[in-house]
């Protein structure tokens, strides 16, 4: 017989874990104390706020593909994670968040730091439930390992009892490969790749949007080779920009609000739009109304829920895409769309020429975010993994940025959260610590997370952080110059000194003001063995371009300010 504690010690490695984000606390104290003799078992790490285990714990999850896992105490420590849980579901993370709580006797009571956590999680997770008896520990978490990490991914939350971590329990681990009620990947309809097959054989001028359900599916390779058998250009959600590497012929740049103006007007073109693991959300399609209109469309997802949610499907393929792309791939005909595709052309060139060559090369004035972004992915070979935090630096990092390898962006794409980067990236070394991690920040996002300086310095994470400083909190500044008459309300920001606060910390670090320095400071940042602040001193009123201004077509880009 072994305590509740002890059983969930034993169950998480049964699992395979390998890390644990945690915080203690009175409610979650027996679980702590049951960890402390399995230092050697799995990694924990101690975050400085519970929403920082959360994105921790995604960062590893993203990184490793495998499920990431957190650890808190009840009441304020456990609603601390709810932005890290909400941003998991919309972005199809598998963490587990392990909760505190009350003794069961307690529940009900508002007994001190008692929420209903289930209540509260429940349309935020994959499954939300609360462990009252140590009976229920070795089924209760083989079946939320199985939910979190199978399917579409994503959050899953155990609200544990404290009579539960204490109680006494014969304990056998469990494991779950089927579950009833749950159908983790749905049948493929062998008609609807019959379908699919003859609409791509028809079409003339197909586009491919690509999304992150490629990568958590483990079907970039399928990806490739089914889009090089029927010459499909490709265009990447914010998420699924790793899918398909740069300098592939058919990789045509970023979807969306602040993607490439090639695969945003081409979307109104095609006469096919297939997309793959990828939900049409707004910032994807903009007017709803005046998307694709003239295409038909193939819609390959995992989950049925996304099909016809926003976009209707002509043809609906369900299913893992490791598995549809291979029998997709199969079934068309090797096919050349060569006068296609080189109609991307005139507009990579428009690009090039009105946005990104002043925004990657300026020869003259303050400093670029997206120089940086470029300079420290070309230093780091393009091997680098890329996190970011949300706001302006999110956008130049992501566009600026090349990946040359599968599982290299990890932001928020959905829910959007400032101080989503500094932790996430934390949790990415452990979850990669092969990889060199950068994170992107702004001044805005840094200061909301700046805490896990203090897990970087116990840690030693060797976390590559770099801070584009333009006093202004940028995204929001960006849309007041554009959409508010230069009313520039809260935006302008009094920063503190980044180098003293690091140096607090015990982190190496550097700041840049003149281009002449850029080069160097990034080679000394990726040369140090650890962590590396490099804050670089930039443009203020610089806008991310080219932009879909709010509630417009796709295809209607503004290239600058003066297009407003």
């Amino acid at each position: 017989m072994i305590t509740g504690s002890e059983a969930l010690m034993q169950a998480l490695i049964h699992e395979g874990v390998d890390t644990v984000f945690g915080y203690p606390g009175g409610s979650i104290m027996p679980v702590f104390d049951a960890m402390y003799d399995h230092q050697n078992d799995f990694k924990q790490i101690l975050v400085r706020h519970e929403q920082g285990a959360a994105h921790a714990a995604q960062g590893y999850a993203r990184a490793s593909g495998k499920v990431g896992v957190c650890l808190v105490t009840s009441g304020p420590g456990a609603t601390n994670t709810i932005t890290g849980v909400a941003d998991a579901m919309l972005d199809s993370t598998p963490i587990v968040v392990i909760a505190g709580q009350v003794a069961a006797n307690f529940l009900g009571t508002d007994a001190f730091q008692e929420v209903d956590l289930v209540g509260i999680t429940q349309p935020i997770t994959k499954w939300s439930y609360q462990v009252r008896r140590p009976e229920d520990i070795a089924w209760a978490v083989a079946r939320a390992f199985h939910i979190a990490g199978t399917g579409r991914p994503g959050p899953v939350v155990l609200d544990f009892a404290k009579n539960a971590q204490v109680g006494m329990v014969d304990f056998k681990p469990a494991t779950i490969d089927v579950e009833r009620g749950y159908i983790a990947v749905p049948d493929t309809d062998p008609k609807s790749i019959e379908e699919a097959a003859a609409l791509i054989n028809a079409a003339e001028r197909p586009l491919l949007l690509a999304g992150q359900g490629i990568e958590l599916g483990n079907a970039t390779e399928e990806l490739r080779t089914f889009v090089e058998k029927a010459d499909i250009p490709v265009g990447c959600t914010l998420l699924g920009l790793s899918t398909l590497p740069h300098g592939h012929r058919l990789r045509k740049g970023m979807l969306g609000m602040h993607g490439n103006l090639g695969p945003n007007v081409k979307t109104n073109e095609c006469d096919l739009l297939i997309a793959v693991g990828m939900r049409f959300d707004d910032r994807v399609t903009g007017r709803l109304d005046a998307y694709a209109k003239q295409a038909k469309v193939i819609h390959l997802d995992i989950d049925p829920a996304e099909i016809n949610k926003n976009v209707h499907a002509d043809v609906a393929v369900l299913g893992n895409c490791k598995d549809t792309l291979a029998r997709l791939t199969e079934a068309v005909s090797t096919a050349k769309h060569t006068e296609w595709i080189d109609s991307f052309a005139p507009y990579e060139e428009k690009e090039y020429n009105e946005v990104i060559r002043e925004a990657i090369h300026p020869e003259v004035g303050p400093l670029r975010m997206g120089e940086v972004a470029r300079a420290v992915s070309e230093a780091s070979g393009n091997k680098a993994i890329l996190v970011t935090d949300v706001g302006q630096n999110q956008m130049m990092s992501a566009r600026y940025f090349q990946y040359t390898q599968k599982r290299s962006i990890i932001t928020s794409g959905g829910l959007g959260t400032m101080g989503f980067g500094l932790p996430a990236a934390v949790g990415a070394t452990f979850g990669a610590p092969d990889r060199t991690v950068c994170v992107f920040m702004g001044d805005g996002g840094i200061q909301m997370s700046i805490q896990e300086f203090g897990t970087i310095m116990e840690t030693g994470a060797p976390v590559k952080m770099i801070l584009l400083n333009n006093n202004y909190l940028g995204n929001v500044r960006q849309w007041q110059e554009l959409f508010f008459s230069k009313r520039y309300s809260c935006t302008p920001m009094l920063n503190p000194d980044y180098m003293k606060i690091a140096e607090a910390y015990g982190i190496p670090s550097q700041l840049v003001v003149e281009r002449s320095q850029l080069a160097s400071a990034i080679d000394t940042m990726l040369a140090t063995d650890g962590p590396f602040l490099l804050e670089v001193a930039i443009m203020e009123n610089e806008n991310v371009m080219p932009m879909t201004p709010p509630g417009g077509a796709v295809n209607v880009m503004m290239m600058n300010a003066m297009d407003c």
